[in-house]
This record gives C-alpha cells, structure tokens and sequence, in this order.
C-alpha cells in the first residue's frame, strides 16, 4: 500500500511533497550539494545519512565497515562502489 503524499514547506519556504517521515527538503539538498569529493558522488539521501552520522570525510568513513554503514537509515548497497572507489583512490578502504 503506497502511503499518501503530504505537502511539506522548509524552513527556507520551500514547497514539495512527501510521503515519507523523511524532513529534507529536495530544493534546499539540491543548494547544499558539495561540488567535490566524496559526498558529491552519492545521492541526496545516502549524502544526508553519513552527514547526520557525522562522518563527512574519507578518514572518517573508513573507520567503519561496510556492514555498519549500510545500517545507517538512508545508505543502500548501491552507495557503497563509490565510496569504496573513492577510499581506495586515497589509499584508505573500510574498516575489516
């Protein structure tokens, strides 16, 4: 059963709809998009989670395991090629 969309308005004034619990905000992820490194690579959600998770750096991610990322509300097993892409490209990996 598909749940309902609800109209959600941001703190900023921005209009969308939701059927999710989720609080982003399409618009103002779109403005905060970094333009380099790692977190540009990855979709709004999965970008959102590691953030709210506190790990916004490549030394940071690859203090966890992949297992204990993809617990993270938002991360899916499509996320992790490329951040597995990009710790190699820094000579890190994930934690075994």
């Amino acid at each position: 059963m598909k749940e309902e969309k609800s109209l959600r308005v941001c703190e900023k004034g921005h209009k969308y709809y939701k059927s999710s619990e989720c609080p982003s905000c399409p618009t103002c992820d779109k403005e905060n998009k970094p333009k380099s490194g790692f977190l540009s690579k990855l979709s709004s959600p999965a970008r959102n989670a590691l953030v709210h998770e506190g790990i916004d750096t490549l030394q940071e991610l690859s203090k966890h395991t992949e297992k204990e990322i993809l617990k993270i509300h938002g991360i899916g097993p499509a996320s992790l090629p490329i951040m597995r892409t990009s710790l190699e490209e820094e000579g890190l990996s994930f934690k075994e």
